[in-house]
């Protein structure tokens, strides 16, 4: 991600706008490695997001609202006793590095004045928040515990005095002369490439260093050192007047990076969405990727889990589909019997073949039958009969379980789809206990617990026509949409012929409107949600039947019209939730 140090050289002027001199009003800490600060300013609340994730620490204001656990963990007991209800002081940037400084002034457990400072280290898999008592450099506790195993050099836990990570040694993009430039690059042996700047200064990320150094040898393929360091100047000086925040986007409008600059390796490969405000263009950029990345890893059993079966099924559908390959022969084997019991008097027991008209065949051709020469021309003929009988039965068998695979296998699909959808904690420990009640996962003592957890209910949409629009998250939420709760008159949407949640338009007269809401919506939670056109079955809620046995989700209907819609207009639609 491009969070660099620069990135947050722009970051940090609008934060102290708005957080300096203001009061922590509460504290509360929604993941194991996040807190958000709700601070108090002229009479308004302001919800500070710090965050030491691997893949996406971060500072910025946000409006997300996060559930918190049940129980408080220590880390959040530390932070309440020594700052809720201090007033943030300052805010700094160390050596324009990806490291800022919170002071606040509170009173201590005594009575007495106290500054405290919390640390943010925003550095991939090394990023932490440590809460520091200023008097004495004392670590009062850490997001992150760092002990001497983990690292000789640092150590992060209570009671230790606290050490800055080291040095780069790098320069400070906004206070360096040619000559400081000149001799860091004779020292180092640092060579003129995409990676120059990321080298040579703090901050610079490698997307940075590779655009800059595209710029600058547009104009001049071999610069001096001399140009180098007018170029970069130049770049520091008017970074104020460039300031451009984006969020770039891939042809499926995936979130993909973002910049507080345009970047040339950004808009020649993505399009963009312009964001006046870099906390709101974090908070929507963060809160769709953390989300996504925290659901993913909670979830990950699970999808294996559904992934194994699917390819169990795929494999058995193999067997399957081989085995029906083979009994597609065995019609042969019966007309040889029958040819042989027409014939019987013809050959006698030694003889290892027979010559015999085929009058099944139009053409009235001779076949060679083989036979056994140690059986009787009685036992040859029981013996045709017999891989005949065999063929037949095993063709059943293999037609009845691969349409049983088959519908296994769509069902898992559903839940895949089900599951790459969530939105929620709650939603996966809803496909977990559907799991558990269709025999998947194996019921514990301690799933027990779930059931008492607060259930996800049905996503719950308003047409712009004001028509009500239910949407199954899980098969669970699917049959009891399409079985128990909606009238026979509703009208019911899917995706055709793929895994995707039950849509229920809730009216018995369905504009034209509503219904290409609706279209989209069913396709959009569906499995082809990043496709560009999808069908879209629609029927009465009467035309459903749920055959006898079948999974959670699964029904059946044969009176239906389909609608072509983009799942990608979803974004668009003007929807009340």
């Amino acid at each position: 991600m491009a969070l660099d140090g620069i990135y947050l050289y722009s970051l940090i002027d609008d934060l102290k706008k708005s957080i300096l001199d203001s009061k922590i009003d509460k504290i509360n800490q929604p993941e194991k490695d996040e807190i958000i600060l709700t601070l108090r300013k002229e009479r308004k609340n302001i919800k500070l997001l710090i965050s030491a994730s691997p893949r996406f620490a971060r500072i910025h204001l946000t409006n997300y609202a996060k559930n918190n656990p049940i129980k408080a963990p220590m880390y959040l007991m530390v932070l309440r006793k020594y700052i809720l209800g201090g007033r943030i002081v300052k805010l700094t940037q160390k050596d324009n590095d990806r490291i800022l400084i919170i002071d606040i002034e509170n009173r201590d457990e005594l009575g007495f004045d106290s500054v405290y400072s919390l640390i943010i280290e925003i550095m991939s898999r090394h990023s932490n928040i440590t809460l520091v008592r200023n008097r004495d450099n004392k670590v009062m506790e850490s997001i992150k515990h760092i002990t001497p195993d983990i690292n000789t050099f640092r150590v992060l836990y209570p009671g230790v005095t606290y050490v800055y990570p080291p040095d780069s040694h790098k320069l400070n993009p906004f206070s360096f002369e040619y000559q400081s430039l000149n001799d860091f690059i004779s020292t180092n042996s640092i060579v003129f490439d995409e990676n120059f700047f990321s080298k040579s200064f703090t901050g610079i990320s490698k997307l940075l260093s590779s655009d800059l150094y595209y710029n600058i040898i547009k104009s001049n393929s071999s610069p001096t050192r001399k140009e180098i360091y007018d170029f970069f100047n130049n770049f520091i000086f008017n970074l104020d007047k460039n300031i451009s925040y984006n969020i770039y986007m891939n042809n499926l409008g995936l979130f993909k990076d973002f910049y507080f600059l345009k970047l040339n390796s950004l808009e020649n490969a993505f399009s963009s969405i312009k964001y006046d405000d870099p906390n709101i263009l974090m908070d929507d950029f963060f809160s769709k990727k953390d989300k996504q990345d925290r659901l993913h890893n909670k979830s990950t059993d699970l999808q294996r889990l559904i992934n194994t079966n699917i390819d169990r099924c795929k494999k058995k559908s193999k067997i399957l589909i081989e085995t029906l390959k083979e009994c597609s022969e065995k019609d042969i084997l019966r007309i040889k019997g029958d040819l042989l019991t027409s014939y019987i008097y013809t050959f006698k027991k030694g003889d290892t073949k027979a010559s015999l008209l085929n009058y099944y065949n139009e053409q009235e051709e001779y076949i060679d039958i083989k036979l056994d020469q140690f059986k009787t021309p009685s036992e040859n003929v029981q013996t045709y009969y017999k891989k005949y009988n065999k063929l037949k039965i095993s063709e059943e068998y293999a037609k009845s379980q691969l349409e049983k695979n088959n519908k296994e296998e769509e069902y898992l699909n559903s839940v895949l789809t089900n599951i790459q959808n969530v939105e929620s904690y709650d939603e996966i420990s809803d496909i977990k206990n559907e799991l558990i009640e269709t025999g998947y996962v194996r019921y514990k003592k301690s799933d027990k617990i779930n059931k008492k957890n607060k259930t996800s209910k049905p996503h719950h949409f308003h047409s712009s026509d004001g028509i009500d629009i239910y949407v199954g998250k899980n098969n669970l939420q699917n049959d009891y949409l399409s079985l128990k709760f909606a009238n026979k008159n509703y009208l019911w949407l899917h995706a055709k012929d793929i895994p995707g949640s039950h849509v229920i338009v809730a009216s018995y007269e369905v504009p034209d409107k509503t219904l290409e809401e609706a279209a989209i919506i069913a396709a959009y939670y569906s499995k082809g949600k990043n496709s560009s056109k999808i069908p879209v079955d629609y029927t009465k809620i009467k035309e459903l039947k749920k055959p006898n046995g079948a999974k959670p989700g699964m029904v059946i209907y044969h009176t239906n019209k389909t609608l072509i819609v983009d799942p990608k207009d979803f974004d668009k639609l003007d929807l009340n939730q």
